[in-house]
């Protein structure tokens, strides 16, 4: 590993901007890096080499030529596998998907190119987002950096991945359930799903509409903010795409200052299925708060009990409408087309061949949950929880400025351990779900390691719609907190691969 890879986000556009290296060779050492360990980690699916040095050139040509750099002008980025990014394959971690290019960009991909940030690929993820491992990934699993026998998290498991284990200071993932914050808990980095809106889904191939947002990943508060800076505002492209300013997230994470304010702690979370060593970590995080000047309050959030089967109602209602797209017709894979067989045999083989096992479980739970006769009873009720557990939120921030818990119950698991057990695995998202199904911000940021095994364990933030400073100004005061009594950040003490 170079110094150039250990470099934050910022430390990256700074040395390029002042002319201390080149963003060609900041890109060419990530790439290297990327060479040499992904083979073990298999966070990447596709590695953009052409198009990544091509845009660090671009960036070094912008700095000769004496025109202005933005603030992550040249800094490589990690793209998770389901945004559509121009001639570049784009597979959502399936094999229905597998070969094909998009015809066009994601605004994501837009703003990251506007931005002069370096996309140096693909990263792996599970099957149309649908998991809480990358397990569930057509082409095979990530591995945690950490401990290469457990999962990275998911279903942004290889972006998360690529940013622990320093193949990029930076990468986009989404977040459904807790697919950017889980990740980002195991494998001990900051993870950001900003309020639903504030980043545009266009050319996000959609999972659940209502519930998908981009965000960013990240071994600091500051860069994650930088990104969801550089990322977040308003699309005419997406209608639910929110027209208000981006709320000051960088001055907040600069400012990492917790005086004065409420924190919340949400007291259904936590106890029995609760691994000792990460509740240990998170009531360490809560005194610490206390210590910087926060008012610690404890919230009742009755719904939030309610918030994992709600969850599992919405979130495949809405895949089992969003997938039928995929039909062996207009583009990826095509099985069993010898020119005898009809049009819905087309279909039929093809989807049995293209989804894999998960994918096709959250359809038909999807489907069945939508029939006629079930509407009402399953999906009817699950969409009444969700009004309940908005409403929780709202009675909650009334009185406090943020929430907190842990952000997944337990550190990684192991590869393997939950593969035969759905609703084990759904337990990952247990602390997240609440807010994708309310749409408000929330955070997850690295507080220590877990007794029990010396994984990393995440302190989740959770603020107001539209408030997404607070979460950074908590994140990055607990961040300063832990560097300032450890001398260095948590990630930096992770194995070396």
């Amino acid at each position: 590993m170079t110094e150039l890879t250990r470099l934050s986000a910022v430390q990256t556009a700074a040395a390029i901007a002042g002319g201390e290296v080149s963003a060609v060779e900041v890109t060419r050492a990530h790439l290297d890096r990327i060479a040499a360990v992904d083979d073990k980690l298999h966070a990447f699916l596709h590695v953009d080499t052409e198009g990544a040095m091509t845009a660090a050139r671009s960036v070094d040509e912008a700095r000769a030529a004496g025109d202005p750099l933005g603030p992550l002008a040249g800094v490589p980025l990690a793209l998770k596998d389901v945004f559509t990014q121009q001639n570049v394959p784009t597979t959502c971690g399936s094999k229905i998907l597998e070969g094909w290019r998009p015809p066009y960009d994601a605004t994501v991909v837009r703003r990251l190119r506007a931005a002069s940030v370096v996309i140096l690929g693909k990263t792996n993820m599970d099957e149309f987002a649908m998991g809480s491992s990358t397990e569930n990934s057509a082409f095979g699993p990530t591995r945690n950096p950490w401990d290469l026998e457990r999962v990275p998290g998911g279903s942004s498991g290889g972006s998360s991945a690529s940013v622990a284990s320093y193949l990029a200071p930076l990468a986009i993932g989404t977040d459904t359930g807790g697919s950017i914050r889980q990740p980002a808990a195991v494998t001990g980095i900051v993870g950001v799903k900003p309020t639903y809106g504030g980043v545009s889904r266009y050319g996000l191939i959609a999972f659940s509409s209502s519930l998908d947002q981009a965000g960013p990943l990240a071994r600091t508060v500051l860069d994650a903010a930088l990104l969801h800076e550089a990322i977040a505002g308003h699309d005419p492209l997406d209608s639910t795409s929110i027209d208000t300013p981006v709320p000051p997230v960088v001055a907040a994470a600069r400012q990492a200052d917790v005086r004065g304010m409420r924190v919340g702690v949400v007291k259904e979370f936590g106890g029995e299925g609760y691994q000792p060593g990460v509740e240990a970590r998170f009531l360490d995080a809560v005194n610490r708060l206390a210590e910087l000047g926060a008012e610690i309050v404890e919230v009742s959030c009755p719904s939030f009990g309610y918030a994992l089967p709600a969850y599992y109602l919405i979130a495949p209602s809405e895949c089992s409408s969003n997938l039928a797209r995929f039909d062996g017709m207009r583009y990826g894979l095509r099985v069993g087309d010898d020119g005898t067989a009809s049009v819905a045999e087309v279909m039929a083989r093809t989807r049995a061949a293209g989804f894999g096992a998960e994918v096709k479980r959250r359809i038909m739970l999807g489907t069945y949950a939508l029939s006629s006769g079930y509407y009402d009873a399953y999906y009817g009720q699950a969409q009444k929880v969700r009004t309940l557990i908005s409403r929780d939120f709202d009675a909650a921030f009334g009185t406090v400025d943020v929430l907190v818990s842990p952000t997944t119950p337990t550190s990684a698991f192991k590869i393997g351990e939950r593969a035969d057990d759905p609703m084990a695995m759904y337990l990952a998202d247990l602390c997240t779900i609440p807010s994708n199904l309310a749409g408000n911000a929330a955070l997850s940021v690295p507080c220590g390691l877990a007794d029990e095994d010396g994984l990393p364990v995440g302190l989740q933030v959770m603020a107001p719609t539209l408030a997404d400073d607070r979460v950074y100004r908590v994140g990055a005061a607990i961040e300063a907190d832990y560097r300032d009594r450890h001398g260095h950040l948590l990630i930096e003490e992770a194995p070396a691969l």
